[in-house]
């Protein structure tokens, strides 16, 4: 199986191209740049110099969030029309999925991405396995729910939460290679060679949350279950 494999759900860009479970090549970017002006011309390097045409592919796996809203809507987009053109596989990975299993080491991983105002979404991993729910969550209340925990390391955007955690959970360790704590493409791409393919038209990024167009427009109507699912017709 031949597979293309991205995500763009953070500042970082990622895209790996795959023959089963082998990696035939990767790109990676952390700099400051619209995705939507880069990730099209690098799979289109990344395929050229592999020598794979669009054709050859069997499979599209992407990033489906939680993370940045426009970059989910980039990744997305963007595997969702070259699913359908090519008539193709398409599957969605946890972006904190991805992050998890680009740690190496044993023991419970959070991964963790920067929902902004002290908030963040995280999960609980361990050998590579979800342990109860992805969520969005102010830190303090993540930290409160692994007080019990032991053998943790936090991974992903944990730069300006560092010293919160310490004082918290001083038992905790961090996964400090800058390589293991951002998103890689070749984890998206093993995760995704065995999941079940979604319907290509109805597919849909994970925010885990509200956008805030969406929670502003609630602040000021009924939070009935009626409301809240036909917001969208009565704007």
């Amino acid at each position: 199986m031949k597979l293309l494999a991205f995500d763009t759900s953070s500042q970082a860009l990622s895209v790996a191209l795959c023959e089963d479970d082998c990696l035939l090549g990767k790109i990676d970017l952390n700099i400051k740049k619209n995705h939507s002006l880069t990730l099209m011309p690098a799979i289109d390097f990344l395929m050229k110099n592999a020598g794979v045409k669009p054709q050859e592919l069997d499979r599209i796996a992407v990033a489906m969030g939680p993370g940045s809203y426009t970059g989910l809507r980039i990744a997305v987009t963007t595997a969702k029309t070259l699913a359908s053109t090519l008539n193709i596989d398409l599957v969605g990975v946890s972006s904190l999925a991805a992050i998890a299993a680009n740690a190496t080491v044993t023991g419970k991983i959070v991964p963790i991405i920067d929902a902004r105002r002290q908030n963040v979404y995280a999960g609980v991993y361990q050998d590579k396995c979800l342990i109860g729910e992805e969520g969005h969550m102010s830190l303090v209340q993540l930290l409160h729910t692994l007080t019990e925990e032991d053998d943790l390391y936090f991974t992903g955007e944990i730069a300006q939460f560092r010293d919160s955690i310490r004082q918290a959970l001083p038992n905790a360790s961090f996964i400090d290679n800058p390589e293991r704590r951002l998103p890689n493409a070749y984890e998206i791409a093993c995760l995704g060679i065995n999941s079940v393919p979604v319907n290509v038209d109805f597919f849909a990024p994970e925010y885990l949350k509200k956008v805030e167009a969406e929670e502003k427009w609630l602040e000021t109507h009924a939070h009935d279950e009626a409301t809240d699912a036909n917001y969208i017709k009565k704007i």
